[in-house]
């Protein structure tokens, strides 16, 4: 639905009479007050107008009274048409595309008619944002073949003049013919159902727009005014717009009163005028502007759809105005003769008598001036006070439509010019006075040339007579500007011996020259004699001969019309050489350089997935910064896009790898000096050039093919050809690359928790709303910007519901710059003109000289012309901070820097901004910047936002994002190197699929219960369990990793187990990347897209048994070691069986820290750990906390030192045992011992730091850590403190190698330690771990070569719980001890490398191990009374002896999409599947033989007992059933209803009914057309249609949509399932609310985080059922449960299953006494 501002106090209305095309006299137009009640139309009958549109129906309003309840004749017109879809087409590159593809979609259905006798389908197709609605709607032709024809604005912009400059930006909607009418005079609110029944919820773009309060009659011939009365029509065309889009869309209506056949010859007129070519340039009011003007006033024009509908016509008593969505701005034609406007005209002015009024000769020229360009579309006039000018001035100050602005730094106004040009795409016209104020101009006017920005510049000057006389301000204005204006002319000075015409066509030629490309400044010299001022000086009214055709129109005096070429190239042939180039690419690139139409953008983006090759955006390009179409776009792009090759490149690897052969390059400016550098090197074999202008932008002299096109033309041209497409090892390559380095920077700049310049540039996107545009300053802003800068927003348009279908996941965001001759002079004013000219809420990014280098840009702000607040970013860093970054920096005197080049300096923006009036904030941090940009949105008010940024700290900081960048590339290439994979166009050489995956349950014996494990006594033996996973790769790889889950980390083997299972199911022929060891969020990436499943919803140690296992897999398959792995370090042969020594390139090993849990006295311990430093530990951790009270603990740890002294490495863990006062005690005791740290002191993470800062003790991270999720970078910036000394990462609880990497990396980033600690797990992980620590302290040497730092001494990590070990998963034992060249316990990296790779099971510890079960499928015949079924049922675990878990399927779901979830539950529970009636191979009907009740459907009280009664012949245990959606309704009816069969209910996105009985006979009837629609025209479209809706929102946005969508083409009786959506309506439901709250059996309700609407249902459900059972006194209490499952929406148990298998196991122990 259309959300238009309410009218509130509407002015006037204007009623306007078109002028008689054939009628040769002038139009006097004339004010005419109009009756309250009646006015004429016409003297022509009401339908007339209409006639042409056979199609069209009027539908008068009709009394509902005595309406009841499934009486079939009253409820024909209430009911919905049978048919009744939206169906969205994929995106047209432009408006004449989209018409071709509408009117192609609309010809199949011709040829394909529907069955049904009434429909109503809409067709609609995305097309470029250029395509305006006003536009189109001024282009339709006077003589109207088809009307009625409307435009309404969806903002309110009141008390301003229309003309087209106004209009930019601001949203509108255009429509033209009526598919249907409506037309009534009742006030009760069922009139309105009339419109319901065409517009569909399930359609909610299909709107209908008119009038309330006015009706016409058809009779009379008069509009009549009558509270109630209304009018609306559904258009036939309509062209709406929305943020960076438009759509176009055709509805075809039918019904028995007119026909299909109808619709569609309707439909072709319609398509035949509203597709003629427009004139997209022609001046608005030159067409609206020839009406006669008559005034009314409080009648404005609705926009209602069917939600609008439902929203008032329940409780009103009938609709509202101010109920409805309207527009203050509109004009509407009912036909030839009439329209209707309201605050659209502009007052009209008699320019004849202006001109035969003006004073002098000089105010006639300078009237026709201004005058011709207000015709052209230049009205926004930027003038500089002067004397000389005056003429101009005033003439354009005092025009109508004009809007001025005035500033007295004429080269801040000429860039101002500059801005407003850029933003909206026509030149600002600048006016100023002569002599220097010319010159002032000339930095601005350079900057236009050179990017091709028209500018029209108009100078006064002084008479010949004064030049070269010494006159004052007299200089040489003749070709000022040299060769940087496109076209100059020198008028004469004014006079009236020469035709005024002159005039107009030089101002005529000079806007075409500056608008045709090669588009740029031009200058019109305007020498005026006095008086100059409006002084009365004859003239002769001759001067004026010849313009009164001119006068009485509103057009410019000369058109320029351009040819449109239907191809871009001048033949074929050139075409095919193109076409050739591109098929015979094996490294094609495609290089998007600076563009700046959205048009652009679009085109571009259609011609990147066309291409398939590779996209590298420079940041001007829009592209870089993306509104997104869908949920989660990083996983669903359509366009390879390289945002990061900049920093790519930095590798030499890369470098001397990636060298294109063909490369396109669309605009000719790039900003990254880095791509240009590689651009010059690789010498490509063709190198094209696509832009509009004809100048040789190629500084490299590469560039091959030159093609002087648009890129909308270049784009049309390819996309009518078929180009390959396909996925080769360079695309691959480019992907991974960029998405190594891209996660490297996003790393480096979160866990960098100072304000940085690089955070800057990747902020903004997230601050920027829908309508946002950017503009970068030059210098070091815009090379961030283009470095570090992309991201996604969500795109607000509520079409969006609607686009899953498309073919494009994003569109782009205007972006500008003065990119031109890149100064820093003028960049603020230009940000404001900028802002002006686009409409859009503008974030400009500065620094801070080029800030001051424009303060006067300031004293334009102020002045609040039409535009959106103006958020301006300054970087102040103090002076030049590109300087810092260039070579100069290192060989140049600090002192002469400062002065010479960073001009360093100490000026306050702050008071600049204070003395020109305008909001400051000063920001210091990132949580500053957040808020300021926070502050500046919710205030609609300009802001300057100062950020305070040091040189020294931003050229640091530079060089570490740079390094690290490199080595995140060089870490890839080194793998996709190695892969001995030859060149192919398969997208599986990065990748290996898996065969299969098993685990087994170990039970192993521990020589002592493990620290975690608090209990009382010390019995003689103690057993871990766990699980071991084996995962086998395609090639016969096999790897093995371990699942142990910790009871107070909130796992239980149960849990556990669910989860496998689930895994062994889903992971089954799934991909695995070769790019998942880089542990760069390749994990997380993998696990969404490929298993479907959200990474947190994992277990983290069943996530950390996965990564093992699939790391070892990939280092068994690669031939090297796990570490060698991560490491980047494999050996490209596969025979790593016989690698032996050669799997490293050098002995290395790993140093352990014993742990010992400090049971005993003070005396005892400390012989302990004698013994353990004898055998050669040089760390100890000592378990604390565990005594009484902290001073034991702290004459322990002091008996210790006396004992070892001071040599060894002492550790304390608290494991957060202590308050704060305790853990201050132990502090202050033990602060002479010398602990390396102590983990945990305190039981509360906000105190931490405030206990190392009273004692000083150093303090480590374990359990804050643990419970990190989501945002870790971001939870751990509290703890970038010195006192904390370490962090310790037990990967089976932090969720993972990847997790715990990313910790770690936090960890040494901030020079703190990373220690490895396992949690008495067996050897298996002990081995991966030990790895995994190796890598991790390489990683960290290579951090320390980066930033120039000695690396630290050699870290023991946590791995001492191998000595709990008594016995083992693995025969092969693991040896650690102290080897003789250290004399300390260490790890062999080479033994553990050997063992991982060859690793073996004990068979004697395995307990069971589980390969998979395969479901029993089979069909049940049940009779019930006089029905007979036939049931599709899936059967997976034991159902006899279990409790029975019975699964229902949603409408169009079937009984295999619950297999995972239900082989999740079979390790406890029997699963059992049904299959629907009309799903699958499900079917019930009415036994003959029998008699028949004559219910013409099945009700559910039918299927429910059938189910029963099925359930009963395959299972006589307790039954549980889980339903979801139609499902969840017939489980809750079995619940609730059918007593004896069933013991309680899972409900997922369910509801009980609906209690109001209108709203109930409405959704039956809503579903019956639904049924119809589906019958009639089948499951593909009605998929189409159904899965289009809000409730699927989030649905559409998983990487399995497109798979769930395929399996539910899989149902063969379409009737059956029409007849099932109709009979298992939720109308048809009994009510059930009441039964809740009787009911004592467990229910369970689950609803998705995302979908609203169910969850207060839901809600609802359990305040019902819980409150009932709180009010009895029975054990009915506390056996309810509901749960949110976060990060999904309708579709639980496909989106977020993991949860929703943990939720229904919970359930089941809670009652398990119940249900057993």
């Amino acid at each position: 639905m259309i959300t238009l501002m309410s009218l509130q106090n509407a002015s006037r209305l204007h009623f306007l009479h078109l002028q008689n095309p054939n009628s040769s006299h002038r139009l006097h137009r004339k004010k005419v007050q109009l009756s309250r009640h009646s006015f004429p139309v016409s003297r022509h009958p009401y339908l007339l107008p209409f006639q042409r549109i056979p199609n069209s129906k009027v539908i008068r309003g009709m009394n509902w009274d005595n309406l009841e309840l499934g009486n079939e004749s009253e409820d024909s017109d209430l009911s919905s048409v049978e048919l009744s879809y939206t169906r969205a087409l994929s995106p047209a590159l432009t408006l004449e595309h989209g018409f071709n593809k509408i009117e192609e979609e609309v010809e199949k259905l011709n040829l394909n008619p529907p069955s049904s006798k009434s429909g109503i389908v809409r067709i609609q197709v995305a097309v470029p944002p250029s395509a305006k609605a006003l536009s189109w709607f001024c282009s339709q032709p006077q003589s109207q073949e088809v009307l009625p024809q409307f435009y309404l604005c969806k903002n309110t912009l009141d008390n301003l003049p229309l003309n087209s400059n106004l209009f930019d930006g601001v949203p509108g909607v255009s429509g033209i013919g009526a598919s249907v009418c409506f037309t009534g005079s009742s006030h009760l609110s069922k009139e309105w159902s009339s419109m319901k029944r065409y517009l569909s919820v399930d359609s909610p773009l299909i709107r209908a727009y008119g009038f309330i309060g006015i009706n016409f009659d058809t009779e009379s011939s008069f509009i009549k005014h009558g509270s109630g009365s209304f009018y609306f029509f559904i258009p036939q065309i309509e062209l709406d717009e929305y943020e960076g889009i438009s759509l176009l869309a055709a509805t075809l209506a039918w019904d028995g009163h007119s026909t299909f056949d109808k619709a569609i010859h309707s439909f072709k007129l319609s398509l035949s005028q509203a597709s003629k070519e427009s004139y997209q340039d022609k001046c608005i009011t030159s067409d609206l502007g020839k009406f006669t003007l008559m005034e009314e006033k409080n009648v404005q024009m609705v926009c209602i759809n069917a939600n609008s509908i439902e929203q008032n016509e329940t409780r009103a008593d009938h609709l509202q105005p101010k109920e409805a969505p309207t527009s203050s701005k509109f004009c509407f034609r009912l036909s030839s003769t009439l329209a209707v406007t309201h605050n659209v005209l502009d007052r009209p002015r008699e320019l004849h008598c202006l001109l035969q009024g003006s004073a002098n000769i000089n105010s006639v020229w300078a009237s026709l001036i201004v005058e011709e360009c207000s015709r052209l579309g230049l009205t926004y006039f930027c003038i500089a006070p002067g004397s000389r000018s005056s003429p101009l001035a005033v003439a354009a100050s005092t025009h109508p439509r004009t809007t001025c602005i005035s500033c007295f730094d004429e080269r801040s106004l000429a860039f101002h010019a500059v801005g407003y040009a850029r933003g909206s795409y026509r030149p600002a016209v600048v006016i100023t006075s002569s002599g220097t104020a010319v010159s002032n101009l000339l930095p601005a006017v350079v900057e236009a040339s050179q990017d091709f920005v028209p500018l029209l510049l108009l100078t006064a000057d002084r008479p010949p007579e004064l030049h070269d006389a010494g006159a004052n301000q007299a200089i040489n204005q003749v070709h000022h500007f040299g060769t940087y204006v496109r076209f100059f002319f020198n008028l004469p000075t004014p006079t009236d011996r020469i035709p005024a015409r002159m005039v107009l066509t030089t101002i005529d030629s000079a806007v075409f020259r500056a608008t045709n490309a090669p588009s740029g400044p031009v200058h019109i010299n305007c020498p005026f004699r006095e008086p100059l001022e409006d002084a009365p000086r004859e003239w002769m009214l001759s001067c004026l001969k010849g313009l009164d055709f001119w006068i009485s129109r509103d057009e410019p005096f000369t058109k320029y019309i351009r040819i449109q070429h239907s191809h871009v190239c001048s033949s074929q042939r050139q075409v095919g050489d193109v076409l050739n180039m591109i098929q015979c690419a094996s490294k094609g690139l495609l290089l998007i350089g600076s563009i700046h139409t959205e048009d652009e953008m679009w085109a571009a983006l259609h011609l990147s997935k066309q291409i398939s090759w590779p996209t590298v955006t420079d940041i001007l390009s829009g592209l870089r910064f993306k509104k997104v179409l869908t949920e989660f776009p990083q996983f669903t792009e359509k366009v390879l896009f390289v945002d990061h090759l900049d920093h790519a490149l930095l590798s030499e690897s890369v470098r001397d790898w990636a060298q294109p052969d063909v490369i396109i390059q669309i605009g000719s400016r790039i900003t990254s000096k880095r791509v240009s550098q590689m651009l010059e090197v690789s010498s490509p074999r063709s190198y094209i050039m696509v832009d509009k202008h004809p100048y040789r932008h190629d500084p490299s002299h590469i560039v091959t093919h030159r093609i002087q096109s648009t890129i909308v033309e270049f784009a049309d041209s390819l996309l009518k050809l078929q180009l390959p497409k396909r996925i080769c090892k360079w695309s691959g390559f480019m992907h991974a690359v960029n998405m190594m380095v891209a996660r490297e920077i996003e790393f480096q700049i979160h866990s960098e928790y100072s304000l940085t310049e690089p955070h800057i540039a990747q902020v903004v996107s997230d601050a920027l709303p829908s309508d946002a545009a950017l503009f970068f300053g030059n210098s070091m802003v815009i090379r961030d910007a283009d470095m570090y800068g992309c991201g996604w927003m969500n795109h607000a348009a509520e079409c969006t519901s609607l686009m899953s279908s498309w073919e494009l996941s994003c569109i782009g965001i205007r972006v500008s710059g003065n990119r031109g001759a890149s100064g820093i002079d003028g960049l603020l004013s230009t940000a404001i003109g900028y802002a002006i000219g686009s409409y859009k809420r503008v974030f400009c990014v500065i620094g801070d000289v080029s800030f001051l280098h424009d303060t006067n840009g300031l004293a334009i702000i102020n002045q609040r012309a039409r535009r959106k607040p103006l958020t301006i970013l300054v970087v102040n860093n103090h002076g030049g901070a590109i300087f810092s970054l260039l070579p100069i920096a290192e060989k140049t005197d600090p002192s002469i820097l400062n002065r010479y080049f960073y001009t360093s300096h100490n000026t306050s923006i702050g008071k600049l901004c204070e003395a020109h009036s305008v909001n400051h904030l000063l920001v210091r941090t990132k949580l500053d910047l957040q808020h300021a940009l926070s502050t500046s949105q919710q205030v609609e008010a300009d802001f300057v936002i100062e950020v305070e940024s040091c040189i020294e700290d931003n050229a640091t900081f530079h060089s570490i994002l740079q390094r690290s960048a490199r080595q995140a590339a060089d870490d890839t290439f080194n793998i996709l190197s190695r892969l001995s994979v030859p060149e192919c166009t398969s997208s599986d050489f990065l990748s290996c699929k898996i065969h299969k995956m098993e685990y087994s349950l170990y039970r192993i014996q521990l020589s002592a219960p493990p620290t975690s494990t608090r209990i009382s006594g010390y019995p003689s033996w103690f057993y871990k369990e766990g699980f071991i996973l084996a995962i086998y790769l395609k090639d016969g790889s096999v790897g093995f990793g371990e699942v142990a889950p910790i009871e107070i980390h909130k796992e239980n083997l149960q849990d556990v187990e669910e989860q496998l299972r689930f895994f062994v199911h889903v992971i089954q022929g799934v991909t695995v990347s070769c790019l998942l060891p880089l542990l760069r969020g390749s994990f997380s990436s993998w696990i969404w897209e490929c298993l479907g499943v959200l990474p947190h919803s994992i277990f983290p140690s069943v996530r950390c048994g996965l990564e093992m296992a699939i790391l070892n897999a990939l280092s068994v398959r690669q031939g090297c070691s796990l570490a060698n792995l991560l490491h980047s370090e494999c050996s490209p042969s596969n025979n790593h069986l016989n690698q032996g020594k050669k799997i490293l390139k050098k002995s290395s090993s790993l140093q352990i820290c014993a742990l010992l849990d400090s049971k005993g006295n003070p005396k005892e311990v400390a012989e302990i750990v004698d013994k353990l430093v004898k055998e050669g530990f040089s760390t100890i951790k000592i378990k604390v906390g565990r005594r009484a009270n902290p001073s034991e603990d702290a004459t322990v740890i002091q008996e210790i030192r006396k004992k070892v002294g001071y040599q060894v490495k002492l550790r304390a863990d608290a494991n957060r045992s202590w308050t704060y006062a305790q853990a201050i005690y132990f502090g202050n005791a033990v602060q002479n011992c010398d602990l390396q740290y102590i983990e945990e002191p305190v039981n509360s993470e906000d105190e931490i730091i405030k206990f190392h800062e009273e004692t000083g003790l150093p303090v480590a991270l374990d359990e804050t850590i643990d419970s990190i999720q989501g945002d870790p970078l971001g939870r751990l910036a509290k703890f970038v403190h010195p006192g904390i000394v370490a962090v310790v990462i037990k990967p089976s609880v932090v969720g993972g190698f990847e997790n715990a990497t990313l910790i770690a990396k936090w960890a040494q980033k901030h020079d703190k330690l990373a220690i490895v600690s396992s949690a008495f797990e067996s050897s298996l992980s002990l081995y991966a771990y030990i790895q995994f620590s190796y890598y991790l302290e390489q990683q960290n040497a290579h951090r320390c070569k980066v930033i120039n730092k000695e690396p630290g001494e050699p870290v023991a990590h946590g791995l001492g719980t191998y000595r709990w070990l008594k016995e083992d998963v693995t025969t092969e034992s693991l040896r650690i001890c102290s080897y003789p060249n250290s004399k300390v316990v260490e790890a062999s990296i080479e033994d553990t490398a050997q063992l991982l790779l060859n690793f073996k099971i004990d068979p004697k510890v395995i307990q069971r191990s589980y390969t998979g079960e395969h479901s029993q499928r089979y069909q049940m015949v049940v009779d019930y009374e006089d029905f007979s079924s036939s049931l599709d049922v899936l059967e997976v675990g034991k159902v006899q002896d279990n409790t029975v878990l019975v699964f229902l399927h949603g409408f169009l779901g079937t009984c295999e999409e619950w297999i995972p979830i239900m082989k999740a539950l079979s390790t406890s529970v029997g699963c059992i599947s049904i299959n629907l009636p009309g799903h699958g191979g499900s079917h019930i009907k009415k036994n003959p033989d029998k008699e028949s009740r004559q219910e013409s459907s099945i009700p559910i009280d039918v299927i429910a007992n059938i189910l029963c009664k099925l359930i009963g012949k395959i299972t006589h245990s307790r039954v549980v059933v889980v339903g979801y959606s139609m499902g969840a309704r017939i489980a809750l009816y079995m619940a609730l209803r059918c007593a004896n069969q069933v013991n309680g209910a899972v409900i997922i996105s369910g509801s009980p009914g609906l209690k109001d009985p209108i709203l109930r006979r409405r959704r039956i009837l809503e579903d019956d057309a639904r049924a119809k629609s589906l019958k009639a025209y089948g499951l593909e479209s009605f998929l189409d249609a159904w899965y289009s809706k809000e409730l699927w929102r989030s649905l559409r946005g998983h990487p399995n949509f497109e798979q769930i969508v395929s399996s539910r083409m899989q149902h063969a009786d379409i009737d059956a399932l029409a007849n099932a959506l109709s009979a298992l309506s939720i109308g048809r439901q009994p009510c059930l609310w009441e039964d809740l709250k009787q009911t004592q059996k467990p229910l369970l309700f689950l609803y998705g985080e995302k979908d609203k609407k169910f969850k207060e249902i839901n809600q609802q459900m359990f305040f019902e059922v819980d409150n009932a059972s709180n009010n009895r006194d029975d054990k009915g209490k506390d056996i309810h449960d509901i749960k949110e499952i976060p990060n999904c929406g309708h579709a639980v148990h496909l989106e977020n299953p993991l949860l929703v298998i943990n939720a229904i196991s919970s359930f089941l122990r809670k009652n398990d006494e119940k249900f057993h």
